[in-house]
């Protein structure tokens, strides 16, 4: 059987990671050798003794660019496996991947995390992506909207695999909340520009305003817009309504301290954060960006949907829920009944289909 070897150059503790985690889990027990390459140097090897770590040899591409690890990781690629038998598993920098599969002639599947409507997509971008996609062995995506829109931009067969979860249904207090009474709000994600943190700003600064609505909002994340979010905060008034609470290891172990969760993304591949608050029996509210939201809430059956970027939109939807809760908490009791789709074990076997058809070719 061939070696599977897993390409991850930067390891950022998102909901990219928690999938890898629990798909290497699953498949270490079904390969004999498993390989993870990342520039990361990490302080201990979280998977397991059968799963063999390859890293530079000093922490010093930590916190560089993921570029610069891609590139890292494309000669540590080469370098143990140009003449080797292995079937390569690219959660992250396929452009890098794919590039060097066909140097060391191995095959290679693609794992894409967010829809194609990031790269902001031109003719030369649509064009140079096609001909990338099409030269991997197989695709995975993680929701049937993203699948359409692989077809519809590059003219390319996927395969979908919902991410696998596993109902965690621990709860931390938020030291925020104690002792306050009136809306917790929480949202999880790194503060950059894709999850769009300044349009529920701008929200909920409307609803204090001119709803005069008392809440708090807790954002859990880091990332390269913190100082901006700062700003935004102190300039308008908002240090004793909003938290920047910074990066949490186990982040959805935070959800059940609120009575809200919000998520206003541009863009998404089958955001974790979202079915993670459904598990917890949250109330959701988030925006209608390519590509999961809306399956995930099945259309707005199951939470509800606001359009990408209309913080005047979102302010009247928290402020409806703030009015009349049984709506909205309805939809949340009713989306634990689908939690079924996400199923840890179902979702995993689809994955290991994929490779063994690869392997047997």
């Amino acid at each position: 059987m061939r070696d599977l070897v897993i390409f991850i150059p930067s390891i950022e503790g998102g909901g990219v990671e928690k999938n890898l985690f629990y798909i290497i889990k699953f498949l270490k027990t079904k390969f004999e050798n498993v390989f993870l390459i990342t520039a990361d140097k990490l302080g201990k090897n979280l998977f397991g003794s059968n799963v063999k770590l390859i890293t530079p040899k000093s922490k010093f591409f930590n916190n560089k660019p993921r570029v610069l690890k891609s590139f890292i990781c494309s000669l540590l690629l080469f370098n143990n496996f140009k003449n080797k038998n292995i079937l390569i598993f690219s959660f992250q920098s396929n452009l890098f991947s794919t590039f060097m599969s066909k140097i060391i002639n191995s095959k290679i599947i693609i794992r894409l995390n967010t829809s194609p409507e990031k790269y902001s997509l031109s003719f030369h971008k649509k064009f140079f992506f096609k001909i990338l996609y099409g030269l991997v062995d197989e695709i995975i995506v993680n929701s049937y909207e993203f699948k359409k829109n692989i077809k519809k931009y590059f003219n390319l067969k996927s395969n979908v695999i919902l991410n696998p979860i596993k109902i965690n249904h621990t709860k931390k207090k938020i030291n925020f909340f104690k002792n306050f009474n009136g809306l917790k709000i929480i949202t999880i994600g790194r503060l950059s520009n894709q999850k769009d943190h300044i349009t529920l700003l701008k929200a909920l600064n409307l609803l204090r305003t001119i709803h005069k609505i008392n809440f708090k909002l807790y954002l859990i994340g880091r990332g390269y817009n913190h100082a901006m979010l700062l700003d935004y905060i102190f300039d308008n008034d908002l240090q004793k309504n909003v938290k920047l609470g910074g990066y949490k290891k186990n982040a959805s172990d935070f959800i059940k301290s609120a009575d809200l969760f919000i998520l206003t993304s541009r863009y998404e591949g089958l955001p974790n954060v979202l079915i993670e608050a459904q598990a917890a029996g949250l109330p959701i509210i988030s925006s209608n960006c390519p590509s999961g939201p809306k399956e995930i809430l099945m259309n707005g059956k199951l939470g509800d949907l606001f359009n990408s970027g209309d913080y005047k939109s979102l302010c009247k939807k928290i402020y409806n829920y703030y009015k009349n809760k049984k709506v909205l908490n309805k939809k949340s009791l009713l989306a634990k009944k689908y939690l079924y789709r996400f199923d840890y074990k179902k979702n995993l076997e689809k994955y290991l289909v994929i490779l063994k058809k690869l392997i047997n070719k």
